[in-house]
């Protein structure tokens, strides 16, 4: 006992099996016997698992018949060891025939007495300890005693062992879809990328697209249940041996176990998002999601595990930026975009200060007669050596940089002397001003005061101007957001809700704030004519802004099909490039002139002569 004792002590997962068989050739020879084993029970399976043997049997069919036996199928006496609680000794006898023939059939003994001792944890059999001897034999009952002692051992060994790989299964899985995560997955590339592994290793990094629209109408319990849908999709038509991976929220990594190509990996890439894309049944509607999937390829011995992750996650910007449902694979091109980022990085600070950056305005119109209703100042930088650079190019590294705050100021202060100049010399005077506001502006304490002073300086009343903010500044900081929106509207200044759609707002959001008006983002608009889900989307949010008195703006519009769509589900009020693209302000003064853009979209004469909206 003591001796069995020592040699199970600190044995663990990756030690077991080898630490097992070194306690069972030791029994073998103690107690005279010709073969010994250790079996654990599967509660989940109702199966009997072996987990180590001694001797090893020289020739194993396969599938092995002792490496999984299934309770309601096996003989009387493997069924007997689901339950039982004491020790079992067989003999020849044709009691057991069945047993018999199932060991003659695994070993070619025919013939034998078998003892098997249950390991008990807190009174519940959890596996077996046996031993066979060809011919019949005599157990005693002082050597019964003693196997279920060391049968307890094993039984607190087991025990250990199956704490030990639950807790790392919990360490290195997903809770909501029993995907690996993020540590498996860095643990996993690791390996792959290790020097001396053949071929390149892929990485596919996946996002659904719009899947927060889809929590937001359905609910997150809805938005849960797409998610394993989809995960368990992915593992049934994915190679077992790759690894996939949930890294959170909607993103996901895959690193399939076969070396490729970069033209073989955007093939597979595109397969992934065509099985992402069938439909699935959550809370009682049949919905889809696009994906979009960024590709990049590593050589072990070179490419780091962060090398590889980064250049995938640039590939999966690069494939959303296009709307979203874009596969992109990593390229020298890409490389240079982030090379720019971090030009844009060092250089941005000065850009604020010396003259280089200017705006452009793009026109939103009441799509039934073409009239210009608002403009909105988008920012441009006139960059050195790069030329324009339009505010995606820069914006992104001003919030990181804490420089969006005195970007922002510059914006609002030029837009409102824009307005000013335009209203001095006759034009522009019905016309709104939208203006984005950062998260970081919002949220300053004198942020009302600074728009009080732009205001009061142009001489301009606040209710030509429109700020515009995400809906994930709203949710940033809801109370704070609260103040300065009132602030702001006693003034008279209008508030929108741009992006409105994309998942991070709720009703109680729009009840809290004093909001006029929100634009439905462009991804959505886009798709108006060829998706139904989109369609559906578009439909609810006009239909929520109706119901809380909104006005309502659609973003994005490129096409006719989506222009007329929007005016038949009420939304007059759009801008897109189908209108007019952002330009200059001389460029757009001779629109603002004419007060209207043309437009031919081919709708109803009573559409054109309903009021605006």
């Amino acid at each position: 006992m003591t001796q069995v004792a020592s040699e199970l002590m600190g044995v663990d997962a990756t030690t077991m099996v080898a630490a097992t068989e070194r306690v069972l050739a030791q029994l073998v020879e103690y107690f005279d016997v010709d073969f010994s084993y250790v079996r654990h029970t599967d509660r989940e399976r109702r199966a009997t698992v072996l987990v180590a043997e001694w001797p090893r049997r020289q020739s194993v069919p396969d599938p092995d018949p002792l490496g999984v036996i299934y309770f309601e199928s096996a003989d009387p006496v493997f069924r007997a060891l689901e339950n039982a609680t004491e020790p079992m000794v067989v003999r020849p006898t044709p009691q057991f025939a069945d047993y018999q023939e199932t060991v003659r059939r695994a070993s070619g003994i025919a013939g034998v007495t078998s003892a098997a001792v249950p390991l008990l944890s807190r009174g519940e059999p959890t596996g077996a300890l046996g031993f066979v001897k060809a011919g019949d034999r005599e157990w005693s009952n002082r050597e019964l005693n003693v196997l279920k002692a060391i049968a307890a051992l094993f039984a607190q060994l087991q025990a250990r062992v199956v704490a030990e790989e639950r807790l790392r299964y919990i360490a290195l899985h997903d809770d909501l879809t029993g995907l690996a995560n993020r540590r498996a997955l860095l643990e996993h590339m690791e390996e792959r990328l290790r020097a001396g592994s053949p071929g390149l290793v892929a990485a596919f990094f996946l996002d659904l697209d719009r899947l927060k629209a889809l929590n937001d109408f359905l609910g997150h319990t809805a938005g849960d249940n797409f998610i394993r849908t989809l995960s368990t999709r992915l593992q049934e038509n994915l190679d077992p041996a790759d690894m996939i991976a949930r890294l959170g929220g909607d993103e996901f990594v895959i690193v399939p176990a076969k070396p490729m190509d970069a033209a073989a990996a955007e093939c597979e890439a595109n397969r992934i998002q065509q099985l992402i894309a069938r439909r699935v049944t959550v809370g009682g509607e049949s919905v889809s999601r696009g994906a979009s999937v960024g590709v990049a390829l590593g050589l072990p011995g070179e490419t780091t595990v962060a090398d590889l992750l980064r250049r995938a996650d640039h590939a999966l910007l690069s494939a959303k930026s296009g709307g979203g449902n874009g596969v992109a694979v990593f390229t020298d091109a890409m490389r240079a975009q982030f090379e720019l980022q971090d030009d844009v990085e060092l250089n941005l600070r000065g850009a604020v200060s010396d003259g280089s950056l200017l705006l452009h305005y793009q026109p939103e119109v009441d799509l039934r007669t073409g009239r210009i209703v608002a403009l909105e100042a988008l920012v441009r930088w006139l960059h050195p050596t790069r030329g324009l650079l339009p505010p995606g190019a820069f914006v992104t590294v001003a919030e990181a940089t804490n420089l969006a705050g005195e970007l922002g100021r510059w914006v609002i202060r030029s837009a409102c002397a824009q307005l000013a100049e335009w209203r001095r010399r006759g034009i522009a005077g019905n016309i709104v001003m939208r203006i984005n506001v950062s998260p970081v502006q919002l949220v300053s304490l004198d942020f009302v005061e600074r728009i009080e002073d732009v205001l009061r300086l142009f001489g301009i009343d606040g209710s030509s101007v429109c700020l515009e903010i995400t809906e994930h500044v709203v949710v940033q900081d809801l109370a704070r957001t609260q103040v300065t929106l009132r602030g702001l509207k006693r003034m008279g200044v209008q508030i929108a809700i741009d992006d409105f759609g994309t998942g991070y707002s709720s009703l109680s959001h729009l009840k809290a704030l004093p909001v006029d008006a929100v634009k439905i983002d462009r991804g959505f608009v886009q798709r108006l004519g060829a998706s139904t889900d989109d369609l559906a989307i578009v439909k609810s949010i006009i239909g929520l802004a109706g119901s809380f008195g909104l006005g309502v703006v659609g973003e994005g519009v490129e096409t006719a099909v989506a222009a007329r769509t929007l005016v038949g589900l009420g939304c007059y009020r759009a801008q897109g490039f189908l209108i007019a693209r952002p330009m200059p302000a001389e460029q757009v003064e001779s629109h603002l002139a004419v007060g209207r853009i043309p437009l031919d979209l081919d709708l109803p004469r009573a559409g054109r002569e309903l009021p605006a909206h």
